[in-house]
């Protein structure tokens, strides 16, 4: 067995020359310090996609993204398809758990600082995949043409036509239409499979790019005191290996999350219907819907919603160019006012996403 892997090996070696690629990464190390764990949770965000594209496109051999047959599809599949229930399950559990891990890599990022010179643009990628993201939970959860998920969508898709100057032309663009309809989930579904896949596809392959390019970040104390002993781990095998270890580990916790806990279906739905009672966005959104809700009507001479959409996206813009206002840890320096803001989005996010389900 072995000397046929070594052939296969030398032959596909003499075609394609894998003996520079292995010298390559044989080349590349990875910092090892108290906060190197951190660095995990970029390779199980990629993890976490990879197994959403398998079980994607393994459901889309037999989902129809027609208003008629939406529903009928994901029953078929959860009812008759073997294993189709718990392809399915997966698929949902791997997209929330890809955001969690997504976030989780994004705050260690930005409290280690990782976004200075020079690696502005891979920051700008990543936090560009984030929103990549959200788009592509907001664009499946309606595709089931549930009860829930059809009136979330509407309660979305309303609060994006508040945007100043540009919310009615984006609603009607979300939306295919005045309202939620079929047309709405076809447009939902060439986004979920073709437009957020591509874009994706294209700032992944540059953000792994820099990534390979750049190395990974140390913390400013080891870069700053040179006297300090820099310890190094080899990318390969060392490091690929407790990353491939980990991939098995949140497989397992994915196998486990699909078996135990399944994702429902609900009831299909029904435009005519009035909206069930409590219907709330998906998690990694409560935090802004919770602060919408509880903002007054009116502030000042300015509509509540309106205001809120427009800091949010404030907020947003700001956090993606932070790189390039934060000039003092672009100096090597600390800055406690990023730190400080870091915290209080952290706390903001988990306490606001409590209070939405409390609510």
């Amino acid at each position: 067995m072995m000397n046929f892997l070594r052939q296969t090996y030398i032959w596909l070696d003499e075609r394609l020359q894998l003996r520079d690629l292995v010298d390559f990464l044989g080349k590349k190390y990875v910092p090892v310090h108290r906060h190197s764990v951190w660095y995990y949770f970029g390779g199980v965000s990629l993890f976490l996609f990879l197994v959403q594209v398998v079980t994607g496109i393994l459901l889309l051999l037999y989902y129809k993204g027609s208003e008629e047959l939406a529903f009928e599809s994901i029953q078929f599949i959860m009812s008759r398809v073997q294993f189709g229930w718990l392809i399915r399950s997966i698929h949902s559990w791997a997209a929330n758990l890809f955001i969690l891990a997504a976030l989780i890599h994004m705050f260690s990022v930005f409290f280690e600082k990782a976004y200075r010179k020079p690696r502005e643009l891979t920051w700008v990628t990543g936090m560009l995949m984030l929103f990549v993201g959200f788009g592509f939970g907001f664009s499946g959860y309606l595709l089931p043409w549930n009860e829930l998920a059809f009136f979330a969508t509407k309660v979305g898709t309303d609060i994006a036509g508040v945007v100043p100057v540009i919310g009615k032309p984006l609603l009607e663009f979300l939306r295919g239409g005045p309202e939620v309809t079929g047309a709405t989930l076809s447009r939902f579904f060439g986004f979920h499979v073709a437009v957020f896949p591509g874009i994706f596809t294209i700032l992944l392959g540059i953000h792994l790019l820099l990534v390979q390019r750049q190395g990974m970040s140390e913390p400013l104390g080891l870069e700053k005191n040179p006297s300090l002993e820099q310890k190094r781990m080899p990318f390969f095998p060392n490091f690929l290996l407790r990353d491939l270890l980990l991939w098995l580990m949140v497989l397992n916790l994915l196998a486990i999350l699909a078996v135990f806990f399944p994702w429902e279906l609900g009831q299909k739905a029904d435009p005519f219907a009035p909206a069930p009672a409590g219907i709330k966005p998906e998690w990694y959104f409560m935090f802004m819907f919770q602060t919408l809700k509880l903002l007054p009507a009116h502030v000042l001479f300015v509509d509540g919603e309106v205001l809120g959409i427009s800091l949010f996206g404030l907020a947003g813009i700001l956090w993606l160019l932070v790189p390039f206002w934060d000039r003092r840890s672009a100096r090597g320096e600390q800055n406690r006012f990023v730190n400080y803001l870091g915290l209080f989005a952290t706390l903001y996010i988990i306490l606001f996403t409590i209070l939405g389900y409390l609510s």
